[in-house]
């Protein structure tokens, strides 16, 4: 491959040529981008190639992290940087013309994921590749991902398909030879051969081919490349007999059509855990396949193979991989059930029980019989094993129950059958200890453990803010770059008032930048000398951009009511995305937008605030958003938020947290100290003893603040239509505000005022912001990373 400026043009020439019979000149910019990207993962292959061959040699052991979710984000920049050649092509392409922006312009945000769950997924990728750990991802290629997300004329949140697959993705590569058979529906005929053993043979399945798309993961500065494997659904060459070919293969793209397709009919939760169940058994028996052609059986699969689970929705691998061990590979119960055990590990993402999984019986039975089976066995085994160590006590049996209320609990399920449970946050590891899980703590206290999620500081410091890493390494150095924790020795001149003013300077390009992004996707002009206050996160209730949204209706009240009232400039930016079928979530949007078209074009307002919604967040726009912010907006409910990876994307590029001791947030808040950062509200103490005596009605009633503010959602304030924003409302007042809103408004409101009067002080303001930096290389995903490979996989770096 290339090694200068003068060799890459020369490669650049001719595959143009060999690939679309065309001169660099006559081609079209998507030909130039496919054949730049072709050229890339090809010079990346080398090593990927090399590593796959080294952990062979070796028999090193193996992580493979099973997720819903893999959000990679663009991906042209990031392998160019982590190649090291991003300059020589950047260089070489300047000299033939082109402008690598464009080209890097042209790259869709890969649709294989929702928010932060497929975000912190994608950083552990980079990571472990610049570790240089053997641990690979396995996922489905989902063809239209989630949704990009439109406003209409009237606010609304419109869903349209995201076809990031328009110009194909060029860093896949199609293995049909590893392609694996996944079998749905049909019955189990079982039989017992002369020696006593029982055979379990699944016939009158439906056939569905489940065939591999590979992309290599390029760490930094190192030649260690691992995969992202992306499972495809195909028809089989068995077709079932019983079923008109076209809807069986309608059902059968169907699988990989979307990410989260809707389940709130029966026929959408069928779809969901075929989708579960599909990648999960492709992953297995591919992971099976590649160890038996290194190694002669499957004795030593626990030495070799480490796999995690990212939350409920793999938890099928662990009676998959007990139906492979012990029907395909004829291990006797106790010795395949030890083996998964020792395989498996389950990191919980949340503490809401809508989000913990549970399957009606029925459909597992029906769809998978034979694993419904083994879920069935794990548990009665398990209740065995529970009145034997427990007598007497049934109603703990209930409790830790699989198949409870004709339903199977999949997160109970994951902790039966892993040998690791962690949280993702200290607090949120402690929640889960003492709460969601103490009946299994008693039973199995060393499983659980915490790790703290992690942000890969390439994408977002190095790559995403050019002109922050500069500043740091004309400060510092640049030793910093391979081992971020040296990041800390900016504490040492946080004091200098030439580098705060430095840093204001860096913080102003960037929020430039984010106004010229605004002005394209919105068209709203923004004060960029104005505080820029950032909520960027997944719409739902217990984040609470409701409450951010009546501090903004509080505030543009009291400008109307007093003239006399004056705030420094504030720009209220949000970005989020709500669930399709989710009203509520969707009405806040609504509500949003039109705070927006209102307050915005009031001349009452003399510029004070101006509100924007930036529509279809991505993880592209994220890199833009999150280094300009001046304030993060971490505002859930405590105890709700498991972790948050926004919140350390904005500490890392200097924004002042304002938030609840929630999550992430109580680790930043320990590490920053409490005059670096801006903590309110209810703690998780305070709001566990408040929920049984909570009246959100006293609080409308007795604070004029959040009387008005709630009275202008159905008062023609906002809308002609008085009912629009009544589904709010209710939430509020007759349904008790269940994620005390209302209860933390005074105190959301101070600690306003607080930010202002902080962010008015320039000096202190940057010595907080550089402090915020400084430390934020507790949350570097390396570290993360590391914890998970000493204490959970047991992987080792390999040198290639």
């Amino acid at each position: 491959m290339f090694t200068n400026k003068e060799e890459f043009i020369n490669e650049f020439e001719l595959r143009i040529a060999e690939m679309y019979g065309r001169s660099v000149e006559q081609s079209h910019r998507t030909e130039k981008y496919m054949a730049l990207g072709e050229m890339v993962r090809e010079y990346a292959s080398l090593n990927w190639k090399a590593t796959k061959e080294e952990v062979a040699k070796n028999e090193d052991k193996q992580m493979f992290y099973f997720s819903m979710e893999f959000l990679i984000g663009r991906l042209l920049t990031n392998n160019l940087m982590n190649l090291g050649i991003y300059n020589t092509v950047k260089e070489g392409l300047q000299e033939l013309g082109i402008d690598i922006n464009e080209l890097e312009d042209l790259e869709s945000d890969a649709g294989l994921g929702n928010g932060g769950l497929g975000r912190l997924a994608a950083c552990f990728l980079d990571s472990l590749a610049s570790l240089q750990l053997p641990g690979n991802g396995n996922c489905i290629r989902y063809q239209y991902g989630l949704f990009r997300q439109k406003i209409d004329q009237e606010g609304n949140q419109v869903e349209v398909p995201d076809q990031w697959l328009k110009l194909g993705n060029i860093w896949e590569v199609r293995k049909p030879k590893h392609a694996v058979n996944v079998k749905f529906w049909g019955h189990v005929n079982v039989s017992q051969d002369q020696e006593g053993r029982f055979h379990f043979d699944h016939v009158d399945a439906e056939n569905i081919l489940a065939v591999p798309y590979d992309m290599p993961v390029v760490g930094k500065g190192t030649k260690e490349t691992n995969t992202l494997r992306l499972w495809s659904a195909e028809a089989s060459d068995i077709l079932p007999s019983n079923k008109d070919f076209r809807k069986y293969l309608a059902e059968v793209q169907e699988i990989c059509l979307n990410v989260y397709p809707d389940d709130s009919t029966p026929e959408g939760k069928i779809l969901r855990l075929k989708q579960q169940y599909f990648f999960v058994c492709a992953g297995l028996n591919a992971i099976i396949r590649a160890h038996l052609r290194v190694y002669p059986n499957l004795d030593n699969l626990v030495d070799k193979v480490a796999i995690q689970l990212n939350d409920t929705h793999p938890v099928l691998a662990i009676p998959e991989l007990m139906r492979i061990l012990m029907d395909d590979y004829g291990y006797e119960w106790m010795d395949a059930w030890n083996m998964v055990v020792k395989v498996m590990a389950y990191t919980n993402h949340t503490i809401l029980q809508e989000a913990l999984e549970k399957w009606p019986v029925d459909y597992i039975r029906n769809l998978l019989p034979r694993i419904y089976m083994i879920i069935e066995e794990i548990n009665n085994r398990f209740q065995n094993k529970i009145a034997i160590e427990y007598p007497g006590d049934s109603d703990m049996a209930h409790r830790v129950e699989i198949i409870r209320d004709d339903q199977v609990h999949m997160a109970n399920l994951a902790v039966i059958g892993s040998h690791s449970i962690n949280g993702v946050a200290k607090i949120h590891s402690e929640i889960i200890k003492r709460d969601l899980f103490k009946d299994f703590v008693k039973i199995y206290p060393e499983r659980f453990n915490n790790k703290t999620n992690g942000i890969t500081q390439r994408r977002w410091l190095y790559y995403s803010n050019p002109q922050l890493t500069k500043l740091i390494t004309n400060t510092i150095g640049s030793d910093f770059i391979d081992d971020f924790e040296k990041i800390e020795e900016l504490m040492n001149h946080v004091d200098d008032k030439n580098l705060q003013q430095e840093f204001l300077h860096v913080k102003q390009q960037r929020k430039e930048i984010l106004v010229e992004e605004i002005k394209n996707r919105t068209g709203i002009l923004v004060d960029s000398t104005s505080i820029f206050d950032v909520q960027a996160k997944r719409l739902h209730a217990y984040k609470r951009q409701l409450l951010n949204v009546l501090h903004i209706i509080y505030q543009y009240q009291r400008i109307k009511s007093d003239p006399t009232y004056t705030i420094h400039p504030r720009t209220y930016i949000f970005a989020a995305k709500a669930a399709p079928a989710y009203v509520f979530a969707k009405k806040v949007i609504k509500l949003i937008n039109k705070l927006s078209v209102v307050i915005n074009n009031d001349p009452a307002v003399k510029g004070m605030i101006k509100v924007v919604f930036i529509p279809n967040y991505s993880v592209s726009l994220a890199e833009v958003l999150m280094n300009a912010a001046d304030v993060s907006e971490q505002i859930s409910t405590a105890g709700k938020e498991a972790s948050g990876t926004g919140n350390m994307k904005f500490m890392m590029n200097g924004a002042i947290t304002l938030g609840t001791l929630d999550g992430a947030n109580v680790e930043i808040d320990e590490l920053v100290g409490r005059e670096n950062d801006v903590i309110f509200g209810l703690t998780v103490e305070e709001v566990a003893a408040l929920k049984p005596y909570y009246r959100a009605r006293n609080y409308y009633d007795n604070d004029p603040r959040i009387h008005n503010a709630i009275d202008s959602l159905v008062d023609g304030t906002w809308s002609s239509d008085p009912n629009e924003f009544k589904v709010i409302v209710d939430d509020l007042l007759y349904r008790n505000d269940e994620y005390l809103v209302l209860a933390d408004f005074d105190a959301y409101v101070k600690a306003q005022e607080v930010i202002e009067q902080k962010y008015l002080n320039k000096e202190e303001w940057a010595k907080s912001c550089l402090v915020n930096v400084a430390k934020s290389h507790f949350f570097s995903s390396d570290r993360t990373i590391r914890q998970y490979a000493e204490d959970i996989w047991h992987i080792r770096p390999i040198k290639i």
